[in-house]
């Protein structure tokens, strides 16, 4: 009953109020971002093309990639995953704080769609969410990477496909690893399912930061068929 009553509370402030920043507070003045706080966020503008490593200058490759590209063969950043854009997609993976993807999403779409504006590549057909494993959707409750690609989806009119990937297995928490640790653990932790996939496809997720899982997941990918996978996250870890 309380969870019941907290539900019905959060809805007759959402409908009836003022909307409130989702990082200060305050009255949005119909946003869920006020400008002030929109202000703060830092766009990762100058980054590799290929792994969305943030770099002083724009480059088709930085030297990472150079020495090891990854599976994907591009990556697109919206922000940088700092102080204070980090607290918003905590809140977002951890309070059940949906609000903060859909306060972020016409920023980021806006500036993904003028991204994909100045490219020679064609768009992908299709977006493609990084799963969670059941037990930590269970924990969770929903994806937020899945959720970010349904309403990013909608923006570009894009189909997502979210049960082309799974989880099959359970992984070890990314945080404290370093980056052998990391492709490690996530080694095989994905599985294609039987849908017939597009040629070419874009996967969603919140946050990069070594790109471990996304390259695994890419990597799956091509190996069942699809000739051109890219990435595109809100945030990516300097």
């Amino acid at each position: 009953m309380r969870t019941l009553w907290s539900q019905l509370l959060s809805f007759a402030g959402d409908t009836l109020l003022a909307p409130a920043c989702v990082l200060c507070g305050i009255e949005a003045a119909g946003a869920r971002l006020c400008a002030d706080c929109a202000a703060l966020l830092e766009r990762n503008d100058s980054a590799c093309a290929r792994c969305a490593e943030p770099l002083p200058l724009p480059s088709p490759l930085c030297g990472k990639c150079l020495q090891r590209p990854p599976a994907f063969d591009a990556a697109w950043a919206g922000y940088l995953y700092r102080a204070p854009f980090d607290h918003l997609v905590q809140r977002m993976k951890f309070n059940n704080a949906l609000a903060v993807g859909r306060a972020l999403l016409p920023d980021w779409s806006a500036a993904l769609r003028g991204h994909l504006s100045t490219r020679p590549e064609p768009p992908p057909q299709a977006l493609i969410p990084i799963p969670l494993h059941r037990s930590r959707l269970r924990q969770r409750g929903y994806n937020q990477a899945l959720e970010l690609a349904r309403d990013l989806g909608r923006e570009l009119q894009l189909p997502v496909l979210p049960s082309a990937l799974s989880r099959a297995r359970a992984t070890a928490p990314m945080p404290g690893l370093d980056l052998k640790a990391r492709r490690r653990n996530v080694r095989g932790a994905f599985a294609v399912n039987g849908t017939a996939l597009p040629a070419r496809v874009a996967l969603i997720d919140d946050v990069m930061t070594s790109g471990a899982t996304l390259n695994e997941a890419a990597k799956m990918l091509k190996r069942a068929g699809v000739a051109w996978v890219e990435v595109w996250v809100l945030s990516r870890k300097p």
